[in-house]
């Protein structure tokens, strides 16, 4: 069969304004030149809008290379054709409770959402009910992972002990393989790797063997770690985005070996808020005044290289990294340019020209701010974003400007 090649025009649009110098940055209310050009995207992903139910709206939406899924917040599955975003096959459920969102593993073919103490998967290729697994409680989940065949979750932390237990169960059929009992802080992510898997607790970062769940590195205890941001096989502390204070702690990769800490670029000087990794050792960080993070910039650092790359104005917002570019989305105060999505070159920053120049594209009802739009990056290299709107609930993929 002959591979379809479909021609899209991006509408782009030059962004007002010139940041200044990129190791320093210009003034706050700046941003990056985008140019006008249009893109060639191959490939069976096409753009297309559909509306998503309201328990598919209170949920969470992944993608893979070949399709859309989106979890409800009753536990149930929802797949979507990658062509024209039409339901393609449903898993329904009734559960009641805090949805731990969603895990969207392609290698094991499965999508894993738990609500109400319950995990649930779902079959990929078949769009069935693959296996369901229950706590011994039922308090509800708070963080998932994949990894290497295995999947992990992290139920309620105990208020009195900063304590949850990590289960891992088999991707392909939910056996339990094992469940520890851990120090975790609400809101810290779950990592795992490379045969390991990553918790913290606020303070410290601990290493468990993916196999045994037996404990293999904790981080030193002078090293910081408030906040672990995680991505692309790495890890690094920050200030707590929930701290409201000054000063916050040195920023340090740490080694996921040892998880001793590495060179890393500098201290952060606002506060940390989120942030995203690239799998080559980008990472590009929102840093906004401690009262106030609905304005700030994200700023760019090489991990490899021990060095700063770039900055730029934003406003705070869902972002991810796709083909090699950092997306998110413009600034919601520049009344020219809001409500679209933006693409800046992971090294070149908001000031590449020619193919790493920065991109942005036609403005839509998905991408204004008043939708709290959340972007959906499928895997593989598919020239698309998906973006998810809150608060109109529906989904339009697009091609990646």
């Amino acid at each position: 069969m002959k591979r379809r090649i479909a021609v899209v025009g991006a509408a782009l649009m030059v962004l007002a304004g010139c940041a200044g110098n990129t190791a320093s940055g210009g003034s706050r209310s700046s941003g990056p030149t985008v140019e006008t050009t249009s893109r060639a995207v191959s490939g069976p992903w096409r753009a297309w809008t559909a509306s998503l139910s309201s328990r598919e709206a209170r949920g969470s939406c992944g993608a893979t290379a070949h399709q859309v899924v989106c979890a409800t917040n009753a536990g149930g599955f929802v797949g979507r054709s990658r062509a024209d975003g039409r339901i393609t096959w449903t898993v329904p459920a009734d559960d009641h409770g805090k949805s731990a969102g969603l895990v969207v593993d392609a290698a094991d073919e499965r999508a894993v959402t738990g609500v109400a103490g319950r995990l649930r998967a779902a079959n990929l290729r078949t769009g069935s009910l693959a296996w369901t697994h229950q706590l011994r409680t039922s308090r509800a989940y708070f963080a998932l992972g994949a990894a290497d065949g295995i999947i992990y979750a992290l139920d309620a932390p105990d208020p009195f002990t900063h304590t949850a237990v990590l289960d891992a169960v088999r991707a392909s059929d939910g056996t339990p393989l094992w469940h520890r009992t851990v120090a975790w802080s609400t809101g810290e992510p779950l990592a795992a790797f490379r045969g390991r898997v990553y918790t913290a607790d606020g303070t410290r970062v601990t290493a468990r063997d993916a196999r045994t769940g037996d404990t293999v590195a904790t981080s030193p205890a002078g090293v910081e770690c408030p906040h672990l941001v995680t991505g692309g096989h790495y890890l690094v502390c920050t200030g707590s985005p929930f701290s409201a204070g000054d000063i916050f702690p040195p920023m340090r990769r740490l080694d996921p070996a040892t998880l001793r800490p590495l060179p890393t670029p500098r201290n952060t000087i606002d506060k940390p808020v989120h942030g995203v990794i690239s799998d080559d050792g980008v990472l590009v960080l929102y840093e906004a005044g401690a009262e106030d993070t609905s304005a700030g910039n994200w700023f760019a650092y090489d991990l490899e290289n021990d060095r700063k790359l770039w900055r730029t104005y934003a406003t705070e917002a869902d972002a991810a990294v796709a083909g090699g570019r950092f997306v998110t989305f413009t600034p919601r105060n520049d009344r020219t340019t809001r409500g679209r999505v933006l693409t800046i070159d992971l090294h070149a920053g908001p000031h590449g020209t020619g193919t790493a120049a920065p991109r942005m594209s036609a403005a839509y009802s998905q991408t204004r701010g008043g939708e709290h739009p959340v972007i959906v990056a499928p895997a593989g290299d598919t020239g698309h974003v998906v973006v998810m709107a809150r608060t109109h609930g529906s989904l339009r993929s697009l091609p990646l400007p």
